[in-house]
């Protein structure tokens, strides 16, 4: 069992602007939802029907997966490419309702991160990729234009459930139609999710094996469920597991929070991380090849003389 949950802070408010926002988050860099935030009609429009009938047979790439839990370490999903009108049928279908015409699973889940016009240069921008119904959404202006990153479309199926993983850059998720679960962690809980890469191997993190996980304990989480209409800001750094109670639809903001300096130019996703930590990256794994010509014995304390030194400068 992890620490006592956290509950995120629910800010009320009908304007959402710069000013607002940082008063509320610059000095307490935690997560927080904004609520009774005007986003426009696409509270009230985007039901099914009107995404099918607006994104038509525009082609997607999807994620398909046989299971509940999506887990990109292991990949235990498909890509698929689906024209919108297709793909909202399939994802959109009430809970428990099989397919005739499925891919993996009759029970298979589907979830959808949208993409640039090219996936290897362009970031994703709804106001570009999807105008039809980018009109109907008003995004806050909670950052300056200069620093405006993506705004990413997030369609899934009903308990579709994505992997716990951090971004570089801040953002806030708008969920749009339908509710959610998200169960975030400080970043001073790295050591205890044991991360590959930028995500977690804990697949289920409110069914933690303590046997094999017996450090996920020490975790400090907090807990959010987002309705229709909710603004979740999001930290950078900070680790996040996301749940669809029912289909799902929403638009994630991620902005420059940094000098854009800091910021890998080829990363389209806004995930890689940032480049002076790249090149750390890189030192270290080149100390770790040099010390692997040493004798065990040696191998082992000379390491400990490097982590004591980063350590200490944490500590500094």
């Amino acid at each position: 069992m992890a620490a006592a949950v956290q509950t995120v802070p629910i800010v009320c408010t009908h304007k959402l602007d710069k000013q607002f926002f940082d008063s509320h988050t610059e000095e307490m860099r935690v997560p927080k939802i904004f609520r009774g935030v005007d986003i426009g009609a696409c509270t009230s429009k985007w039901n099914a029907g009107y995404l099918a009938e607006s994104l038509g047979d525009a082609k997607t790439t999807v994620h398909v997966c046989a299971e509940e839990k999506l887990d990109f370490i292991t990949k235990n999903f498909q890509y698929k490419t689906l024209e919108f009108r297709e793909y909202i049928r399939r994802s959109s279908r009430p809970l428990g309702q099989p397919l005739d015409d499925y891919f993996l699973d009759p029970h298979e889940k589907y979830y959808l991160r949208s993409l640039g016009e090219d996936v290897r240069k362009d970031t994703a921008n709804i106001h570009e990729q999807h105008q039809q119904i980018a009109k109907d959404l008003i995004l806050p202006q909670v950052f300056l234009e200069k620093q405006f990153f993506s705004s990413v479309l997030r369609i899934a199926s009903p308990c579709s459930q994505l992997w716990t993983h951090y971004d570089v850059m801040d953002n806030i998720l708008i969920q749009v139609v339908g509710s959610k679960d998200i169960l975030l962690f400080p970043p001073e809980d790295y050591p205890y999710l044991y991360m590959r890469g930028d995500k977690s191997t804990i697949l289920d993190p409110d069914n933690v094996d303590p046997l094999k996980y017996p450090l996920y304990c020490k975790t400090s989480p907090y807990r959010a469920t987002l309705q229709p209409g909710d603004i979740i800001y999001i930290p950078a750094l900070w680790f996040h597991n996301v749940k669809a109670r029912d289909f799902s639809v929403a638009v994630n903001v991620f902005w420059k929070n940094l000098d854009a300096s800091f910021y890998d130019s080829r990363d389209v996703y806004g995930n890689k991380d940032l480049m002076p930590a790249a090149r750390a990256q890189q030192g270290v794994d080149k100390a770790i090849k040099t010390l692997s010509t040493l004798p065990a014995q040696y191998k082992h304390f000379f390491t400990l003389k490097i982590i004591a030194k980063l350590q200490q400068s944490l500590d500094d």
